[in-house]
């Protein structure tokens, strides 16, 4: 039986870095999903890891959070060791 992406353990460290990233930017999960145009629940559940971000996704939220995506990812992979 395969695992979904999001269930693996090198997905691990995205969820909690999109979370640093929108309290780093100071924004509850309300406040990111009005910035994206996704209710509450949205945000919630990429942070949890119950839904899998994509590459356009995280570029969008890296911005909202005002950070530029390349500096978000370059941060990501450090932290992923």
């Amino acid at each position: 039986m395969s695992r979904k992406a999001q269930h693996s353990t090198s997905y691990a460290a995205l969820p909690v870095f999109l979370r640093q990233l929108r309290t780093d930017a100071d924004l509850p999960q309300r406040g990111l999903g009005a910035k994206l145009d996704k209710p509450q629940s949205w945000v919630h559940n990429c942070e949890t890891g119950s839904r899998r971000v994509d590459i356009c996704e995280f570029i969008e939220w890296a911005r909202a959070c005002d950070v530029e995506p390349v500096q978000a990812l370059r941060r990501l992979l450090k932290d992923m060791g």
